[in-house]
């Protein structure tokens, strides 16, 4: 049980850690090409949308994952737990 209590907290870091990296990399992005471009603030609206649509989708998939694999862990428990 405590296992799978820190496998949820791994998870749930990856994902927390994944969504904020994505909009920090698309914030810092956007503020080079706004630097070199000198096109302020348009890069950096542009690329905070993005990092935050590519945050979304990384929740996402880390969550769909966890919970199929959780899902799988359930099932496979109960039916080793049912008598033959």
């Amino acid at each position: 049980m405590r296992s799978q209590t820190w496998h949820s907290v791994g998870v749930l870091s990856t994902a927390g850690l994944a969504f904020v990296l994505a909009i920090v990399l698309g914030v810092a992005f956007g503020a080079w090409i706004d630097r070199t471009l000198d096109s302020s603030p348009i890069g950096f609206f542009a690329f905070f949308v993005i990092g935050l649509v590519a945050g979304v989708l990384n929740v996402y998939r880390i969550s769909a994952r966890y919970l199929r694999d959780t899902a799988d862990e359930r099932s496979q428990t109960r039916s080793d737990a049912s008598p033959d």
